[in-house]
């Protein structure tokens, strides 16, 4: 069986991360399985942990009220679910849920915010490997706002 850091190392997420940053990051992590149809976590909820995807898929939604849940982007393995964890108030801005049987590695957001806080320098590597996850998501959310304004 791999260790926590190992199998951190694996995931392109974090792709030449050193050994003492992959150990930090074991420290708050955990393995995780999620059934088909099964949420990681729902709009508003605390943003307590993040999760990257080993194998799998998650949808990730939004609800408006008296509709469907309208899915803006399905996420597979080696991606991360989740960066509400870094930005106060730590909410949940959206709905997650597994689309395929899915494992994870489930990473405790206030553990790894202590340790961020503790080590500029790895704070630092942490917001950089994040920031294109936020930017990512806003863009793909902006595609589906076109997307569906032109179908209204």
């Amino acid at each position: 069986m791999k260790s926590l850091d190992s199998l951190l190392r694996e995931l392109p997420f974090f792709a030449g991360l050193d050994e003492e940053h992959a150990r930090l990051i074991a420290g708050c992590a955990r393995n995780c399985r999620f059934e088909a149809g099964q949420y990681l976590f729902h709009e508003g909820d605390p943003a307590d942990e993040f999760f990257l995807i080993r194998e799998g898929r998650v949808a990730l939604d939004v609800v408006a009220p008296g509709q469907d849940p309208i899915v803006f982007s399905t996420l597979g393995e080696g991606e991360v679910v989740g960066a509400s964890w870094l930005v106060p108030p730590y909410r949940w801005m959206f709905d997650a849920r597994a689309a395929s049987p899915t494992h994870a590695l489930g990473i405790d957001a206030a553990c790894l915010r202590r340790k961020c806080e503790e080590d500029h320098d790895f704070g630092y590597l942490m917001m950089k490997r994040f920031l294109p996850v936020f930017v990512k998501r806003l863009h793909a959310t902006r595609l589906q706002m076109f997307d569906v304004y032109r179908r209204g």
